[in-house]
């Protein structure tokens, strides 16, 4: 049974994307059977792997509100290994959409739950909220992680995002966890990294990855190119840190 990774924070350009596209293309190239799910309305995910979102004619969207079946979403192979389910702008419409839904936080993990087998991860890349789409994506979850920019009001978003994974735990998916933050545009020409990375440890006891992303050229550019990192500059530091992450959460099974 595979297990299912949410990548999440409220605070947006903390490089969420840029490490759900990453994680998961380069747990593809381990060998790894991935499904990646877009479920944030801006739909980066979806065309940072080369897919016009704006074209897609089944999205998540449908998925969750019961138009289409999950297997008919799943667009297969995108790269080796990895499957993915797009999302563009009518996601926006889901938080009105899902209002009369009896039990609409589980909309999701019922579709989830059809297709867990098939995969060793499925990544989901969650809107930069904590909106009804956020709780759908931690409802189907096993673990969340937390993407952290390394700069002065990190701390601040994770405590509220820690305490809505704990409202989850308790009233929706008991076996919720916070599978780690992990450190994303670190400059270590800065003092102020790394003593972000400082503090977020004092404060923060467990569930730290090892693995820094360093803020990288070559990571900004690669999803104009509709490329993960690893595609686009497999030598570059960028794609070395997101292998080493990678390697992590295999390490956490």
């Amino acid at each position: 049974m595979g297990r299912t990774i949410a990548i999440a924070n409220q605070k947006g350009g903390v490089g969420k994307t840029t490490t759900a596209i990453n994680l998961s293309a380069c747990l593809a190239e381990e060998g790894q059977k991935v499904l990646v799910i877009d479920i944030d309305p801006q739909g980066n995910t979806s065309s940072g792997f080369g897919i016009d979102k704006n074209k897609a004619k089944t999205t998540i969207y449908d998925v969750i509100l019961s138009e289409v079946g999950i297997i008919e979403a799943i667009r297969k192979n995108v790269i080796d290994n990895l499957d993915l389910i797009p999302a563009n702008v009518n996601l926006a419409g889901a938080e009105i959409d899902l209002i009369d839904v009896e039990n609409r936080e589980y909309c999701l993990k019922k579709a989830i739950d059809k297709v867990k087998k098939n995969y060793n991860y499925i990544i989901l890349d969650c809107p930069p909220s904590l909106s009804m789409l956020t709780v759908n994506a931690m409802t189907a979850s096993d673990t969340v992680l937390v993407p952290i920019q390394c700069e002065y009001y990190a701390l601040e978003g994770l405590t509220q995002l820690i305490q809505t994974i704990n409202l989850v735990k308790k009233k929706l998916n008991p076996s919720l966890e916070l599978e780690g933050v992990v450190f994303t545009m670190f400059d270590s020409r800065t003092n102020l990294s790394l003593q972000v990375v400082e503090n977020v440890k004092d404060n923060l006891k467990q569930n730290i990855y090892k693995t820094i992303i360093p803020r990288n050229i070559r990571l900004a550019e690669a999803p104009s190119h509709g490329k993960p990192i690893n595609l686009y500059d497999s030598k570059s530091s960028g794609a070395e840190s997101y292998r080493l992450l990678a390697q992590e959460v295999m390490k956490k099974k």
